[in-house]
């Protein structure tokens, strides 16, 4: 037998095992079987047949339940006299709480401080012991370790385990029986990769024909990189939007298992996300975590991508637990998220009439949103949100349209800082020039939402450094976005980012970003 057919062999040998575990797999003690929903209203616009399995309805509204589960029933009886123990910011947390509950074994999950007090209180619920500590999941995990060694507690993990892989994998053994007509491909988000690997290893294996596409945040696409390295590799940083997927190293199991067995993978704007936390709720009325819509937000950009008609596409709504004060963030990305909303800057003369002129070059289009305030005798600057039919066609038009009226017109659908700060800070300008010697820098930061962020920034900033702007909203999630002017002395100017390394929060320069010198400056 030759080597490349030798190791082919023993890759199905590998997957058979996985289908074997799986299909074994003890996760019913706590997990329910959850249905597979028809999106009629998506499934019209797409022109394709999508289906959403609902993991969001699980008792802690998330497929984690499953591994968690069946990896503590292999425990020895010793092992859960001991206890287990866990790092976790979220739904890991809850599913080995819930677990540990039915089974009547003591259970310890160390978690972040910034953890959302939501989740703290879903875990203490259901009788986990609750150790907050550190600032980040990395110095949680450590902590866990020590308690572990100490304690000698059974550590289960998130997702790089074979068992915890063999219960996520039972999302994927239901769907298939679920829907027994062919299904063309299936959607599955990454993170730590234990989902991807359990349902790619259940899904090639019975169905080969079946394609089978990771999706990833932009900003977290931890798979992606490994799969272009060869190997998991860390990513420098992450975005914390779908926090639930916010990887920074896919686990060495899952990536083993899925780097031979996914079709491909594909990276989803946050933009893109809230509109698919909206296509769940308005086919299932579900209301769908960030990163339980992850796959969906695939899905929608794959089938328009690769203009796909007449096919039906699966993917999994992973979950459910949202903070609240998140859907005000999410609804105000939605249109954007579809290319339903255009945000343009257009500058119109300063004059009698000519806002009047403005709005009949805008005809009968709705507006979104129209932000101005009088800054300069000559001119006005308008920042405007405009409803516009999906793709990139019709919001052209509305450009071409403006311009065409003698109207400058900068395109602002894409520009971060537009959408995150400046829509809030429209018609906001600096005084003056800077002080004599000084310059304004403008800079976007991710602040952790826990008492003293604000303090540790101002303490690393020096005494000659002015703050000239400062924006700050709170989305529901474990950072909030930042918008600071910093009016810094010419001579300090070179070394005003190792200032800023010192803080540890991450940061963009967005000096240059034309929504600053259109609205802010």
């Amino acid at each position: 037998m030759s080597d490349s057919s030798k190791s082919s062999s023993d890759a199905t040998s590998d997957v058979a095992s996985y289908v074997k575990k799986i299909l074994n797999a003890r996760v019913y003690g706590a997990a329910i079987e959850t249905p597979l929903s028809s999106a009629p209203f998506l499934s019209q616009r797409l022109n394709n047949t999508v289906l959403i399995k609902r993991e969001d309805l699980q008792p802690v509204f998330s497929f984690k339940i499953r591994g968690a589960y069946n990896r503590m029933a292999q425990l020895t009886d010793e092992q859960k006299r001991k206890g287990v123990i866990t790092a976790s910011a979220g739904n890991h947390a809850q599913g080995i709480a819930l677990a540990a509950q039915q089974m009547g074994i003591k259970a310890i999950i160390v978690m972040p401080r910034i953890t959302p007090d939501i989740k703290v209180a879903a875990v203490r619920a259901r009788g986990a012991e609750v150790v907050l500590h550190g600032d980040a999941f990395n110095a949680a995990l450590e902590r866990a370790m020590q308690l572990q060694a100490e304690h000698g507690y059974s550590y289960i993990a998130p997702f790089d385990d074979p068992d915890v892989i063999a219960g996520q994998g039972t999302v994927a053994m239901e769907l298939l029986r679920q829907h027994q007509d062919p299904i063309d491909a299936v959607f599955v988000q990454v993170g730590g990769g234990g989902l991807l690997a359990g349902m790619a290893a259940y899904i090639k294996y019975l169905r080969p024909n079946t394609k089978v596409i990771a999706v990833e945040p932009e900003d977290a696409a931890c798979f992606k990189a490994a799969l272009e390295a060869g190997e998991p590799v860390t990513l420098p940083a992450v975005g914390l939007f779908a926090e639930g997927v916010a990887v920074a190293r896919i686990g060495e199991e899952p990536f083993r298992l899925a780097k031979s067995l996914v079709d491909g993978v594909i990276t989803v704007s946050t933009d893109e996300i809230c509109a698919a936390v909206k296509d769940i709720f308005e086919d299932t009325r579900g209301l769908a975590e960030a990163s339980g819509a992850v796959s969906l937000a695939g899905l929608k950009k794959y089938a328009q991508r690769e203009g796909l008609e007449g096919k039906t596409l699966a993917c999994v709504n992973s979950g459910a637990n949202t903070n609240f004060d998140r859907l005000q963030h999410i609804a105000e990305r939605t249109q954007l998220g579809e290319q339903r909303e255009a945000i343009l800057a257009v500058t119109i003369p300063e004059q009698p009439g000519s806002f009047k002129r403005f709005c009949q070059v805008i005809g009968e289009r709705m507006v979104t949103e129209f932000n101005y305030r009088y800054a300069n005798p000559e001119h006005a600057r308008i920042f405007l949100g405009v409803q516009v039919v999906p793709g990139q066609a019709d919001r052209n038009a509305v450009i071409e349209a403006l311009k065409g009226a003698g109207y400058p017109v900068e395109d602002l659908s894409d520009n971060e800082l537009a959408k995150l700060h400046v829509r809030h800070l429209g018609g906001g300008r600096v005084p003056g020039d800077a002080p004599s010697g000084m310059q304004e820098a403008l800079y976007r930061f991710e602040f952790p939402e826990r008492p003293g962020a604000l303090l540790n920034f101002l303490d690393h900033l020096p005494e000659s450094w002015n703050i000239s702007l400062f924006h700050y909203r709170n989305h529901g999630a474990a950072y909030g976005r930042v918008l600071v002017g910093m009016q810094v002395p010419q001579q300090e100017l070179a070394g005003l980012e190792s200032h800023l390394d010192k803080i540890g929060y991450s940061y963009w320069n967005e000096s240059d970003n034309p929504a600053n010198s259109l609205f802010l400056q």
